[in-house]
């Protein structure tokens, strides 16, 4: 029986049913976990033949500068201005009418000029400006490079989220991070290629940003979380380990019954794949989250024992990255903890939202930053701070900011990517990019060109063309990386 009341006109075939229990299965198992082999018209030019295994490592295009990536993502849209792109400008006019023309914005509440409620000074050698917003953070601005000219197609959370994330601002397309396990595969064959780590703040349209979208589905991103247990059904339920591997076989030599009569039937072949992983990641994961054995230097230093529990929370996210990476994970996100208040989307009271927002996350960034480059393994991995548009000059009511489009700041890390430097700029008053303007694509094929993917070359056939993160558009980011 269909969901709106009527009956099915005929009865499905033997082939259809065990292709929806196949399905079945691998949610039942772990939602998020990934499947098995990759599917027909899996065709990627970098990669030649399909790897019999998904997560397979593959070479890339060509030497890369960066093995791995972490998106630290800051959602609701941190203030430009107020952050890391100073405009002393906007602070001379504070209160005064706003000098350029405003666009439409999402609620056309706008007031005066805002200057920024925080002061700036510069640090490191490069003596980059940072807000007082980030102390810490500003101590690594030698290994920061602030892409201050981004521009996002959308004004709007979800459909912003959609574009950053997968490159179109609508559902179903794959993720940035579905894109690098595709095109790279993964080192470690018990850990998920692609993993997110929410913090207890839910994107709009929230796991529709981590789709493998049409990719096979072993790429899709698998959620944790900092608690016990760090990922659904990961605990095992029978009375003994022999138990548990009985019923798998059990399971699998059904499956394998099926695929004789099914021949090349990828949810089957899923379905045994993902409890496979399942079952490896059951010994993988406590150990993954396992820090009793970091030092208490270390814990310090990420604010785990901060007595601000967003700070607490977003330490563990940290750590677990650095812990992701030394594993071989390919493709980490990381999400913002909630700190009371409305993500970083301040349309009121932005003093106390951004100071709230920057101090959950503020410590942990640097001591991420600093633990990396004190083990060798930030230049080897490339780290994005970023959230889905900026903020307007101008107020919205009296104290906050609507959401703009036109002109903000993300920064990058590590991986190839100079450091103590900014590219681009936006107009006196921090509102709209006018040197060097940087589209959303730009961003996605200058991180899977350090990657070592030319973003052209990475596809996949779907709807009657090749398909890629960048659609047709992209342009490298030469300018920002390291020479050699």
């Amino acid at each position: 029986m269909f969901p709106c009341g009527k009956y099915s006109k005929q009865p499905i075939s033997r082939r259809a049913a065990l292709s929806r229990i196949a399905n079945g299965f691998g949610s039942v198992a772990l939602t998020s976990m990934l499947h098995g082999k990759t599917a027909d018209g899996a065709d990627s030019k970098s990669n030649g033949e399909a790897s019999i295994h998904p997560l397979a490592p593959r070479a890339p295009h060509f030497a890369p500068k960066a093995k791995r990536v972490i998106m630290l993502y800051m959602d609701g849209g941190p203030s430009q201005m107020d952050t890391f792109d100073p405009k002393p400008k906007l602070s001379a006019d504070h209160g005064k009418p706003f000098a350029m023309k405003m666009e439409p914005t999402q609620f056309n509440n706008n007031g005066n000029t805002f200057g920024s409620p925080w002061d700036f000074k510069q640090y490191g050698q490069s003596g980059m400006p940072v807000s007082e917003l980030f102390p810490h953070v500003a101590e690594c601005v030698d290994d920061m490079c602030f892409v201050r000219s981004m521009i996002s197609e959308f004004s709007e959370h979800t459909n912003a989220n959609y574009f950053l994330h997968t490159g179109l601002g609508l559902s179903g397309r794959p993720s940035a991070g579905a894109w690098v396990t595709y095109g790279l595969g993964s080192v470690n064959e018990n850990l998920p290629g692609y993993v997110v780590s929410n913090g207890g703040v839910t994107l709009p349209r929230g796991l529709a940003n981590f789709s493998s979208g049409f990719l096979p589905s072993a790429y899709q991103g698998s959620v944790f979380r900092p608690a016990n247990p760090p990922v659904a059904n990961i605990n095992p339920v029978e009375a003994s380990a022999e138990l548990q591997q009985r019923k798998l076989g059990l399971l699998e030599k059904l499956d394998q019954v099926s695929l004789k009569e099914l021949g090349n039937a990828e949810p089957v072949e899923s379905a045994i794949a993902n409890y496979e992983l399942a079952f490896r990641m059951q010994s993988a994961v406590p150990e993954l989250m396992d820090i009793k054995g970091e030092s208490k230097l270390i814990r310090r230093m990420y604010g785990l024992d901060s007595e601000y529990k967003p700070t607490q929370i977003f330490a563990q996210e940290c750590l677990l990255a650095r812990r992701l990476v030394e594993r071989g994970v390919r493709f980490i996100e990381l999400t913002c903890p909630a700190v009371g208040g409305d993500r970083w989307d301040q349309h009121g009271n932005l003093k106390d939202g951004h100071n709230n927002n920057a101090k959950a996350v503020d410590q942990p960034i640097a001591a991420l930053l600093k633990d990396l480059k004190g083990r060798g393994l930030l230049d080897e991995t490339l780290v994005i701070w970023c959230g889905e548009f900026g903020r307007t000059p101008f107020s919205q009511g009296s104290n906050g900011r609507d959401h703009n489009p036109f002109g903000f700041t993300i920064w990058m890390a590590g991986g190839g990517v100079k450091g103590g430097m900014s590219y681009g700029a936006t107009d006196e008053y921090g509102y709209k990019a006018v040197d060097k303007r940087v589209e959303i694509y730009d961003l996605h094929a200058t991180m899977l060109h350090l990657l070592g993917m030319n973003h052209k070359d990475l596809t996949f056939r779907f709807g009657g063309r090749d398909m890629r993160l960048t659609d047709v558009h992209g342009q490298v980011l030469s300018d920002i990386m390291v020479r050699g």
